[in-house]
């Protein structure tokens, strides 16, 4: 014997109806015959409960009950075969006239009873089980509607009736062993009391009305047909993530149905789990789908939790004072005085010291709870024993869920790092000595956020979503782009790494989509779609977006990017960076960035400032955090100076090779831009404060390259012929290094405390001597490369490389 439970939505519509046949015909096939428990037709309820309370106020309720009866009698016309719709049809009439004659009475008396609504609300089971059993006898002669109204007996309490469940399943018995041919078609919701008035069972009504028959019957399991493919991790609208799963206990399906996961309501489960019958959650619009399986272990599952649950909106209040500590009885006294109000107490924390307890109550309760707390202890409360109660409202609860929890040590150090690595502040916390949920009360703006990184979190097989905001699409910013999409499958295949660049700002246009941008015609998109570029909306923008995992990449040599990088971790968003301009700052605004991205547990990465992709900063960091001790840091950090004295030998001029390796695109239209030696600085600067250095752009001496003449030119054509007129300035240095067969370097040098930039030549034992092309190379020296310094070489410049270092410290960041 099995139980199946269809929704509303399952019979919605003529279409879901022929769904819901279509599961039956398959089951009788095979020779099943289970009992048939329905919802009403689906909004039908909500347009009942309208009706009730609008005739109550005297508004006419003929409108709506027209719509009803088109509503069933469209189905009937579509479902059902003409010679077969009178007697279908009269019956229909029958029910709504009756009806009709109810709401009269109220509107009359401008009084609606619970005992008068239940009655009404009825109809709506009556009709759609009535309706749908009459389609369903085409297919299946034998089918009988039953009015569960006669078999299921409650108490007097309307509205939600306490159901008498050893007289209901004798009853139930009865009927069943009466009509052993009969395919029966049971309306779900409704009962009645022993003097035959109809009760309704409350919230999740036709669930118990199932559960019960499931119960009294010893069935071999509850099927409830809704419309999704079972219990979830997570709450879909918020986690895209979010995946059925295959098995639950009662426990579990019971906790997660508390913390907010509508699927099934807690109390309707009770009857099945005492005599444990397996309940299944399945989908009437996908019933190839197995669904879940709620039943009385947990089975076995590969995650250390079985799902995350959530409260949208709660209030939390707060009681604290000396009166409380010791006090025998006090909690006693406060949670009695708000359960005879009926207030509903959704969790509770107490201070182990007993100064103080929070506990959280839904908002429309929450006002009220405070004024009935102020009445029974005004005595305390004037005596400044206890402090007045506090209301915190805009709150919500998170809850993770799962019998493997119990003593595996870890599970809550992995949910409160996953919300302080994305900035959430955590309220309250509740446990239970079960070790089945932990709770947590957390801002609800933070609440889409909070779900989604503690569902990457534990449900490791999936892949970990890194929201990406980028700023720059030049030739860094769209390289990175392309290498992005190139290693898209690697990242999920082998790194389990999933990269999402949900923003994109140039000078001209910005783009936004939380499903991601493409990555491959990401130009044509916000050429075509993209809105007039404000940095201020950007970052604003991602802020309101509010997304775990989420990174901002400032791939601009601007200074407007900069002046938000604070705001911009104040909003728990880390960093990456291949603009200088910060770090090269005043030293006061260095250590404020990295002490405020430290304070607020973000990532903050600029490998791209010093070596483009070479791994410089993280070399010098790694060198430092492991115990080394820096004795001295030199380094040729200047793609363009490097390129140009790499190939001022033989017969070429210093003018020659610069006009050449502007032509080249390694300098700035204005080569003295460079040959100035103002980035180097910048980049020696850097290491220098990175190694531990407290100083500032004015500290570091700067040797010069060019003659005054030269700088001192007024434009990029005078400049080139001062190079001319200054050749033999450059000529007698070439010659000296010949002689001496050294090499022409420009050397930042960071040593004593000092950093300095000059031109040096050196031997061909000095580490720097065979340089090629536009290479950087570092030397560090320190207490464990004393003897032979580690050496970093490679391209210093480039949208290749800069666009590589720029990824790789997006990989960090999202580690």
């Amino acid at each position: 014997m099995k139980i199946l439970k269809f929704g509303g939505t399952s019979v919605g519509s003529a279409e879901s109806i022929h769904g819901l046949l279509e599961i039956l015909k398959q089951g009788y096939a095979q020779g099943e015959k289970p009992i048939v428990v329905l919802s009403a037709v689906s909004s039908v309820t909500n347009l009942l409960t309208q009706m009730a309370e609008e005739a109550e106020q005297g508004i006419s309720f003929v409108p709506a009950l027209k719509e009803l009866e088109s509503m069933h009698f469209d189905i009937v016309k579509q479902l059902i075969q003409i010679k077969n719709q009178n007697p279908v049809l009269t019956q229909l009439k029958l029910f709504l006239n009756e009806l009709e004659d109810l709401l009269q009475g109220v509107l009359n008396l401008r009084e609606l009873s619970l005992q008068s609504k239940d009655l009404i609300l009825s109809y709506g089971e009556r009709c759609s089980t009535f309706l749908v059993s009459k389609v369903a006898a085409q297919y299946f002669p034998e089918s009988l509607f039953v009015d569960a109204s006669t078999l299921i007996k409650t108490d007097s309490h309307f509205g939600n009736a306490r159901v008498d469940l050893q007289q209901s399943e004798m009853l139930i018995r009865q009927f069943v062993q009466a009509h052993p041919d009969n395919f029966l078609f049971v309306t779900g919701f409704i009962a009645s009391n022993v003097n035959g008035r109809i009760t309704t069972l409350g919230r999740g009504g036709s669930d118990y009305t199932a559960a019960i028959f499931g119960a009294a019957l010893q069935a071999s399991s509850i099927e409830i047909w809704t419309d999704v493919d079972g219990m979830l991790t997570a709450d879909p609208r918020m986690v895209k993530k979010a995946f059925p799963l295959p098995v639950l206990s009662y426990t579990e399906a019971m906790e997660l149905s508390y913390f907010g996961a509508k699927v099934i309501y807690p109390p309707t489960m009770i009857p099945a789990f005492m005599k444990k019958v397996p309940i299944v959650i399945r989908n009437t619009f996908n019933p190839s789908f197995h669904g879940t399986v709620i039943q009385h272990d947990s089975g076995k599952s590969p995650y250390p939790i079985k799902g995350i649950s959530s409260i949208n909106a709660i209030s939390v209040i707060n009681l604290s004072g000396s009166g409380m500590i010791g006090k025998a009885g006090f909690s006693g006294r406060l949670f009695s005085l708000l359960a005879h109000e009926q207030i509903n107490i959704v969790l509770i924390t107490q201070s182990s010291s007993e100064h103080s307890i929070t506990f959280a109550v839904h908002p429309a309760d929450a006002v009220r709870a405070k004024h009935l707390i102020e009445s029974a202890f005004e005595l305390e409360l004037l005596a400044k024993k206890l402090e007045a109660p506090v209301i915190e409202n805009e709150l919500s609860v998170l809850a993770i869920v799962g019998e493997n929890m119990k003593q595996t040590p870890g599970i809550s150090g992995k949910l409160f790092h996953a919300l302080g690595r994305n900035g959430i502040n955590v309220r309250a916390i509740a446990q239970g000595s079960s070790e089945y949920n932990i709770s947590v009360i957390i801002n609800q703006s933070d609440l889409s956020k909070a779900l989604n990184a503690v569902h990457d979190a534990f449900f490791t097989a999936l892949k970990k979503t890194l929201h990406v905001f980028n700023l720059g699409t030049g030739n860094i910013g769209s390289t990175l782009f392309k290498q992005l999409s190139d290693q898209q499958d690697f990242l999920l295949n082998n790194n389990d790494i999933e990269v999402k660049v949900v923003g994109i700002s140039n000078s001209r246009k910005m783009l936004f989509d939380v499903e991601g941008i493409s990555l491959t015609s990401w130009q044509a998109e916000l050429d075509g779609k993209g809105e007039p570029a404000d940095l201020e909306t950007f970052i604003k923008r991602m802020e309101t977006l509010n997304l775990p995992n989420c990174i901002f990449i400032d791939n601009t040599a601007s200074t407007d990017p900069t002046k938000h990088y604070l705001q911009i971790f104040k909003s728990n968003i880390s960093v990456v960076t291949c603009n200088k301009i910060a770090n090269s700052s005043s030293y006061a605004e260095y250590k404020q960035l990295r002490d405020t991205a430290r304070s607020h547990g973000v990532d903050f990465f600029y490998e791209t400032n010093v070596g483009a992709g070479l791994p410089i900063v993280r070399t010098l960091k790694d060198l430092m955090t492991s115990g080394d001790r820096i004795i001295r840091i030199e380094a040729i950090l200047s793609g363009t100076i490097s390129y140009i004295f790499n190939n001022f030998t033989g017969n070429a001029s210093f003018h020659d090779v610069v006009k050449s390796a502007q032509e080249l695109g390694y300098t700035e239209p204005d080569p003295r831009d460079d040959l100035r030696g103002t980035d180097f600085m910048r980049k020696m600067l850097i290491l220098a404060r990175d190694s531990g250095l407290a100083i500032e752009a004015q500290d570091v001496e700067l040797g010069a390259i060019l003659p005054e003449a030269c700088l001192n030119a007024r434009n990029v054509g005078e400049f080139y012929e001062q190079l001319k007129k200054e050749a033999s300035f450059f000529d007698a240095l070439k010659e000296k290094a010949l002689n001496e067969n050294r090499a022409i370097r420009y050397i930042g040098k960071l040593a004593d405390g000092k950093v300095s930039i000059a031109l040096e030549l050196v031997d061909e034992k000095h580490p720097f001597f065979n340089l090629s092309g536009s290479d950087n190379v570092i030397s560090f020296t320190t207490e464990r490369y004393k003897e032979r310094p580690l050496v970093v070489k490679g391209p210093g410049a480039g949208s290749e490389v800069t666009a590589g270092g720029v990824f790789a410290d997006l990989m960090n960041a999202g580690a």
